[in-house]
């Protein structure tokens, strides 16, 4: 942790008690300013009494008198309503900003440089692919935001430090201040559009990463959809960088064949590099490498690099194996889109779906049927999957986890390709059974270890 310094005599208030609201908490008290902590869940004000943080009931406080509310991004910030403490800070005039703005204040003028990375799927493997590949480029790159360590848990900044940040379009609309040296977005998808009401204020959104960057930034954008080719277009200021999976470019980074090209010049063959399977991971290795070469890491390091990355938990993470069966855990794949993805990178995949579903089901994975042997659908859009794939799947209704793994793994068992799936890859959120995506991938480690015949591979990535 180290100190919010430049926040010093000031009132701030800061909603939200999890992990990064802690870690905020703590720089801020550590910096000089005066706290007002609280949070809707009960509990959590009881445990930061009893770990003596500075507990304040912000619904009894004159807001008129603070100089912020620093908001968890979890809360609704304008939709589907503002939450009451946004609307006492609006009625108050005073400024609502996240953690993540507050450590680009402390951190600025610091001489560390920030890779930012953002888009609705990808963002987290591309995150600790750049981190990784900086590293061994031998750059003191630090990993967090959206993913792994809060912002403040991060070692203090110098002008050797790049961090490399994920984030969320929550925290992209907190930060009125964002101005990364590299800004990525890798793609767009209809996704929390319950947060943003509809796709156009999405977009929107996360086209502020790009807002304030200037001549001396760049701006590394895909090109593969509508929504990211419209804000490239809009993007005048930062160098920009084309990227692009689906078609070989000229003039920008491209891997439409499974090879990094540069401006037309072959970089980086994924083809052995079994960690970045798939047309999704060429994406996320592209975006890597843009944002490498900006910072001035050269060719042979990122690959180099990227032949090493050891991949992530819960992203196509091959966490078994059984004669021809792989068993994958891919359950950050939380919408069809990234489910997508996971189906197209192998030829028989028996498939584990289901749970909360987002807006638009799995209509859009019509095109990818013809990939999966068997449907072992789970949770509340059982049903709803289950019609979708009407008969051009075999469905198999398995309610929980544990039951759709022993189906799917016994089916499995008795396809004689040269290579099968067992696959979790949910297109659905989990909160109907579970409390996240990697407790929920857990459970499904859990019974896959279960399984007679199983070697563990943790680690190794599809």
């Amino acid at each position: 942790m180290f100190a919010a310094s430049k926040f010093a005599n000031r009132k701030i208030a800061v909603f939200g008690l999890a992990r990064s609201g802690l870690a905020l908490i703590d720089a801020l008290v550590a910096g000089g300013a005066e706290v007002l902590a609280w949070d809707d869940n009960a509990a959590s004000v009881a445990r930061g009494r009893e770990n003596g943080l500075p507990i304040a009931d912000l619904t009894s406080t004159d807001f008129a008198q603070l100089d912020a509310l620093v908001l968890s991004p979890g809360v609704p910030l304008t939709h589907p309503a503002p939450h009451w403490a946004v609307a006492k800070a609006t009625a108050g005039g005073v400024e609502v900003i996240g953690d993540t703005e507050v450590f680009m204040r402390q951190i600025a003028g610091s001489g560390a440089r920030t890779v930012c990375i953002t888009g609705t799927n990808g963002k987290s493997t591309t995150t600790a692919l750049a981190g990784h590949v900086l590293r061994s480029a031998g750059y003191a790159a630090h990993i967090g935001g959206n993913i792994g360590k809060a912002v403040f848990l991060l070692p203090p900044p110098d002008e050797k430090t790049v961090y490399v940040l994920e984030l969320s379009s929550y925290q992209i609309d907190l930060m009125p201040g964002l101005k990364p040296d590299v800004g990525i977005l890798m793609n767009l998808t209809p996704d929390h559009l319950d947060r943003h009401g509809t796709m156009a204020n999405y977009a929107a959104v996360k086209a502020r990463m790009f807002a304030r960057q200037d001549s001396g930034d760049t701006a590394v954008i895909s090109i593969d959809d509508a929504w990211c080719r419209e804000i490239a277009a809009q993007v005048t200021a930062p160098k920009l960088v084309a990227m692009s999976v689906e078609t070989a470019l000229d003039n920008g980074v491209s891997a439409a064949d499974g090879v990094i090209c540069r401006d037309g010049r072959s970089i980086v063959d994924l083809a052995g590099i079994i960690n970045l399977r798939g047309r999704h991971n060429w994406q996320n290795a592209c975006a890597a490498y843009a944002a490498a070469r900006a910072i001035g890491a050269d060719d042979a390091a990122i690959a180099r690099g990227m032949q090493s990355f050891p991949g992530l938990a819960h992203r196509m993470e091959v966490i078994g194996r059984r004669g021809n069966v792989v068993f994958i855990n891919d359950s950050k794949a939380t919408n069809a889109d990234a489910a997508g993805h996971a189906l197209a990178a192998f030829e028989r995949v028996y498939w584990i779906a289901g749970g909360r579903a987002k807006f638009g089901g799995i209509e859009q994975l019509a095109p990818l049927f013809k990939h999966i042997a068997g449907a072992y659908l789970i949770g509340e859009a059982a049903r709803d999957f289950a019609s979708t794939l009407g008969d051009k799947v075999p469905v198999y209704m398995c309610d929980t986890i544990d039951k759709a793994v022993a189906r799917a793994g016994d089916d499995a068992s008795r396809d004689d390709a040269d290579e099968v799936a067992v696959m979790l890859s949910p297109a659905c959120a989990s909160f109907d059974q579970f409390a996240d995506f990697e407790i929920r991938g857990d459970a499904f480690r859990a019974a896959v270890m279960g399984l007679a015949g199983v070697r563990e591979t943790t680690g190794e990535i599809a």
